[in-house]
């Protein structure tokens, strides 16, 4: 995850473990209702189904975030994938390679099996090359598909009790979908900072401009 100034993050698993410790404060305030609110909880029934898909959402998320990602690897000029903000902050490449590596990462915490020859040390300098940067983010995406897709939903309520007491598996697949749209604003902060405008944002300006051609 990101600091300011495009800075590169400190302990991954402590921020996480931080998030949970203030999920539960926020839950403990509310884990004991009024009377009267209880009593009127008591006497509701709702029969409904539920409004979101937590699963099928998250897929969704993250499958658009990935189709950005591979879009904005392959715009970027390939003498710009070193490119940095600071000397301290992660190159284009990096990032990347950073979103890819943290699908294992973050996944691997509710138990999902990393690739065998996956070195989290390592793994973020591995390569500058746009074609194995794709060839990464599409590996790393088809792992999280296929880890998310075999979670039920009894597993997105499983407790996690080494990341907090009420910390379970659904968070850790929130968490990985807010790390994508984080570092998904990096990269286009990046693309932006080298002339570099995302290809989908180039797709809505014309189809603005088709659909309004007197605007042009």
């Amino acid at each position: 995850m990101t600091r300011s100034n495009f800075k590169a993050s400190g302990s991954r698993d402590s921020k996480i473990i931080g998030v949970f410790a203030v999920s539960a404060l926020l839950l403990s305030g509310l884990a004991a209702p009024t009377a009267s609110w209880a009593k009127n909880a008591d006497e509701v029934t709702d029969k409904t189904a539920p409004s979101y898909d937590m699963k099928a959402q998250a897929l969704l998320d993250l499958e658009r975030v990935q189709k950005k990602f591979v879009a904005l690897a392959n715009a970027v000029p390939a003498d710009k994938l070193t490119w940095r903000p600071a000397a301290d902050a992660r190159s284009f490449a990096e990032v990347f390679l950073h979103v890819a590596g943290e699908r294992y990462g973050i996944m691997g915490m509710m138990g999902a099996e990393k690739p065998a020859d996956f070195n989290g040390k390592t793994f973020e300098k591995s390569t500058t090359d746009r074609t194995q940067i794709v060839a990464q983010l599409n590996k790393s995406w088809e792992f999280t598909q296929k880890a998310i897709n075999s979670m039920s939903n009894a597993d997105f309520a499983k407790l996690l009790p080494k990341l907090g007491p009420q910390a379970n598996a659904g968070d850790v697949v929130y968490i990985l979908v807010s790390d994508a749209h984080e570092h998904l604003g990096q990269a286009v902060a990046y693309a932006r900072e080298n002339g570099v405008v995302p290809p989908w944002t180039v797709e809505a300006q014309k189809a603005a401009a088709e659909k309004n051609p007197a605007k042009k």
